[in-house]
C-alpha cells in the first residue's frame, strides 16, 4: 500500500504530446523576430539599434529565468509553476500581437522571455512520471520540437507578416500555447513540492535583471544617440552600482542565485569568457544578415520579403540545431582545444570572406551555416566540459551561468552590430551604406579570432 502511494502517477502520450506542442510553439514563438526583423523596423518606424532590442529584451529575461526555474519547480511543483509561467508567457504574446508601438511591444517581449523556464520544468514532469528510458525519449522529444519550432517560426514569420499582419506572427503561436496550457492543466497530474529550507533568492534576480537590462538600453543609448559624455557617466555608475549590489546580495544569500565561487574555478570563468566570447561574434552576424537580405537591389542589397529572408535563413537554422547536438561528441572525440580553435578558425575565415563576398545570395547562405557550426559546436563543448568539471549537486549552476553567458554574449553583438549601422547610415535615405556592412563582419572577424587567444591564454584549462 505504501509504494502504490509513493509511487507517481505515470503521464500518458497525450501528456507528452502536449509538453511536445507546447515547447513547438514556444520555439516558433521565440524564432519569429529574427526574419522579420526588418519589417518590424519599418513598420514600427525605428533605427535598427531600437530594432535589435525587440529580441534582446526576450534573451535578457530568459537570462534571468534560467538560473531559477528548476528551483522553482522543485519547490513548489513543475506543473504548478509551468502552468503559470505559461500565463505570463501567453500575457506577453498577447500583448506583442497588440502592441501599437515600441514600447508596447518590447513589455510583450519582456514577458515572453520566461519560457525560457519551460524546458526544465517539462524535464522535472517527465522525471517525475515516467522510467528513466521513458523520460529520456519524452525529453528528447520535447527538446527536438523546441528545436523545430525555431525553423517554423523561421520559415513561417514572412507567410504570416505579410499575409495577415507582424501581429498575428506573435499571436498564432500564443494561441497554441493556451491551448496546450489548458490541456496540460486538465491532463498532467500534480507532482509533490520538494520541501527546502533554502529561500529563492529574489533580491539575487531583481538586482540581475536589472544590471542586464540597464546594461543593454545603456548600449542603444551610447551607441546610437551620441550622448554626452556626463550621460554616458551616468548610464555606467547606474550600471555599476546594479552590478556590485548583486554581487554584494549573492555573497550574503543563504542560497544564492548564482554561487560567485563558482566562477572562481578555472573551468567555470575560462568557459564563460570564451563563450561570451564566441556568441558576441556569432551576435553581429545572425543581427547583419537578415538586415543585408532586406536593403533593397538598386543598391548593394537584395529586396528580399520577410518570407524569402527566412528561407535563406532556414540553413543557418538547421546547421545550428545539428552542431548543438554534436558539440559534446565531437570534444571527446577529437579533444575540447582543438574544437574551439576549428570552430574559431572557420568563423574568422567566414567573416572575413564575407567583407568582399556579400554580393551574392549564397554566399550568405553559406557563411550563416558555417557560423552557426562554429559557434554551435564551440559553445555546446563548452557546456559539456563544464558540466562535466563541476561535483553533481553545481552542475546546474555551473551549465546556468554558461547560458546566461550565451544569451549575453548574442545579445550584446546583436546591439553592437545595430550600433555600427546606425552609425553608418546614409544620411539621405537613413538606410546603412555597404561600408557599414563591411565595417561590422571585420569586427565580427576580430572578436572571433581574439577567442584564438583567449584559447592561447587559457590552454591548460581547455586541454582534452
Amino acid at each position: 500500500m505504501s509504494e502504490a502511494v509513493l509511487s507517481p502517477v505515470r503521464i500518458g502520450r497525450l501528456s507528452i504530446g502536449a509538453l511536445g506542442i507546447l515547447a513547438l510553439a514556444l520555439g516558433t514563438l521565440q524564432s519569429v523576430v529574427e526574419p522579420a526583423l526588418p519589417l518590424l523596423q519599418r513598420e514600427l518606424g525605428v533605427s535598427p539599434s531600437e530594432g535589435a532590442l525587440v529580441g534582446n529584451t526576450l534573451l535578457v529575461t530568459g537570462a534571468v529565468v534560467a538560473p531559477v526555474a528548476g528551483k522553482l519547480g522543485d519547490r513548489y511543483g513543475g506543473k504548478s509553476v509551468l502552468v503559470r509561467l505559461m500565463a505570463v508567457v501567453s500575457a506577453g504574446g498577447l500583448l506583442a500581437g497588440l502592441a501599437p508601438n515600441l514600447p508596447v511591444l518590447l513589455l510583450g517581449q519582456v514577458l515572453q522571455g520566461v519560457m525560457v523556464g519551460a524546458l526544465p520544468l517539462s524535464f522535472i514532469l517527465v522525471r517525475k512520471h515516467l522510467p528513466t528510458g521513458e523520460s529520456q525519449l519524452a525529453i528528447g522529444v520535447v527538446m527536438a520540437l523546441f528545436t523545430g519550432g525555431g525553423m517554423v517560426g523561421t520559415l513561417f514569420a514572412g507567410p504570416i507578416a505579410e499575409g495577415l499582419s507582424w501581429h498575428w506572427m506573435f499571436a498564432l503561436p500564443t494561441i497554441a500555447i493556451i491551448a496546450m496550457t489548458l490541456v496540460i492543466t486538465r491532463l498532467m497530474p500534480h507532482d509533490p513540492p520538494v520541501q527546502s529550507d533554502n529561500r529563492i533568492d529574489w533580491p539575487g534576480m531583481a538586482l540581475l535583471s536589472g544590471t542586464l537590462l540597464a546594461f543593454m538600453l545603456g548600449l542603444v543609448k551610447v551607441t546610437g544617440d551620441g550622448l554626452p559624455p556626463l550621460a554616458v557617466g551616468a548610464i555606467a555608475v547606474v550600471v555599476a552600482a546594479l552590478a556590485t549590489g548583486w554581487v554584494a546580495v549573492e555573497r550574503r544569500a543563504a542560497s544564492p542565485m548564482v554561487d560567485l565561487r563558482m566562477l572562481a574555478k578555472p573551468a567555470i570563468w575560462h568557459s564563460c569568457v570564451l563563450t561570451l566570447v564566441i556568441t558576441t561574434s556569432f551576435g553581429m552576424v545572425a543581427f547583419l544578415l537578415p538586415q543585408l537580405f532586406a536593403i533593397p537591389a538598386d543598391g548593394y542589397g537584395f529586396g528580399l520579403n520577410t518570407t524569402d529572408i527566412g528561407l535563406f535563413l532556414l540553413p543557418g537554422a538547421i546547421a545550428g540545431a545539428v552542431s548543438d547536438s554534436l558539440g559534446g561528441v565531437t570534444a571527446r572525440r577529437f579533444g575540447l582545444r582543438a574544437v574551439l580553435i576549428g570552430g574559431a578558425v572557420v568563423t574568422v575565415a567566414t567573416v572575413i570572406a564575407l567583407v568582399s563576398l556579400h554580393t551574392a545570395e549564397w554566399q550568405l547562405v553559406v557563411a550563416k551555416v558555417l557560423i552557426a557550426i562554429g559557434a554551435g559546436v564551440g559553445t555546446t563543448a563548452l557546456l559539456t566540459r563544464t558540466a562535466t568539471a563541476v561535483e553533481t549537486r553545481d552542475t546546474g549552476i555551473a551549465t546556468s551561468l554558461l547560458v546566461v553567458t550565451r544569451v549575453i554574449g548574442v545579445a550584446v553583438g546583436s546591439q553592437v552590430a545595430a550600433a555600427i549601422l546606425d552609425a553608418g547610415a546614409d544620411s539621405a535615405t537613413g538606410l546603412p551604406t555597404e561600408s557599414a556592412f563591411v565595417t561590422g563582419f571585420a569586427m565580427a572577424g576580430l572578436v572571433a579570432a581574439l577567442s584564438l587567444l583567449v584559447v592561447r591564454m587559457t590552454q591548460k584549462g581547455v586541454q582534452a
